[in-house]
């Protein structure tokens, strides 16, 4: 059965999610009270409605709550944002996900009873400042109690190691999850290099220098890992 989302505020955070949304197969209702973001959006989403998302009736006959969830993505207008969660709730909504542009604004969300915040600029932050101390690292995912998943470039050090030889969790406290590959293949009669992950990792899988490795851990351990392997 295919899902079903409705995107409220077509900015360039909910342009970019409702766009995703449907190339990943979903059906998708994106609104705006700007016409012209509506246009601009009505080619790439199953629906395109512009209306303005703080009037009760004009929410209701869109038919929200048939919907798998609803995602509230304006940006600057506070009270806009605000009054379409009310309003959401109001009309019982099964599942509403909101993105709070300030640290006020997920306090109040909060308050208000929505259970899914997305606040993508900290997270983004967050990103960014692991990166640039870690320039290894490429990607992470914090998790609670202080881990992460995290993806790294192969170090120096262990590169042309079997995996039992570095042993990550008797040595690191890590898991290795998996390893991300490059490999040359035949594509139209061309040879391309292309990323795949690396399927039954054994003892004797060895590191090579190229490999991104996918660890889980404590984030100390992982910086711990980076730094010794240099």
């Amino acid at each position: 059965m295919q899902d079903k989302f409705a995107v409220i505020g077509m900015g360039q955070f909910g342009y970019r999610v409702a766009r995703q949304l449907t190339i990943k197969g979903a059906e998708v209702l994106a609104i705006d009270r700007d016409i012209d973001r509506v246009e601009a959006i009505k080619d790439d989403v199953t629906y395109a409605v512009a209306l303005d998302s703080t009037d009760i009736k004009a929410l209701r006959s869109q038919n929200l709550q048939d919907l798998d969830a609803v995602l509230v993505a304006i940006g600057e207008n506070i009270e806009g944002l605000l009054l379409t969660v009310v309003l959401l709730l109001e009309l019982n909504i099964k599942r509403i996900v909101a993105r709070a542009m300030t640290s006020q604004q997920r306090i109040i969300l909060d308050k208000l009873g929505v259970k899914e915040i997305l606040a993508p600029e900290d997270e983004v932050g967050l990103m960014v400042a692991e990166m640039l101390i870690n320039p290894t690292m490429k990607a992470f995912l914090p998790l609670p109690d202080d881990y992460e998943i995290a993806e790294i470039e192969a170090p120096g050090k262990i590169a042309r190691k079997k995996v039992e030889d570095i042993d990550f969790e008797e040595t690191y406290g890590l898991k290795l999850v998996t390893i991300k590959r490059l490999y040359e293949e035949k594509h139209m009669g061309k040879t391309v290099v292309a990323e795949h992950v690396v399927r039954n990792i054994n003892h004797d899988t060895v590191i090579e220098n190229s490999d991104m490795l996918i660890v889980l851990g404590k984030s100390y351990d992982v910086q711990r890992f980076i730094e010794l392997n240099r």
